[in-house]
């Protein structure tokens, strides 16, 4: 009967390891969508100011 105890205690926290390491790597994936996302918005704007900045060295000629 202990054997049986000790054996779940020890796949409990075998467990909660593998659920900390699926939440770990949740955020880590989560960090990097977002850090993907603020990358694309930033070329976005930068293209845009880029084109404004051309077409306003164009009226002035």
């Amino acid at each position: 009967m202990d054997m049986v105890q000790v054996q779940c205690n020890q796949g409990g926290s075998a467990t909660a390891k593998a659920h900390s390491k699926r939440t770990g790597n949740s955020f880590s994936r989560k960090c990097a969508a977002l850090v993907k996302e603020q990358r694309a918005r930033i070329y976005i704007l930068r293209r845009c100011a880029t084109m404004l900045l051309c077409w306003y060295i164009q009226g002035d000629d």
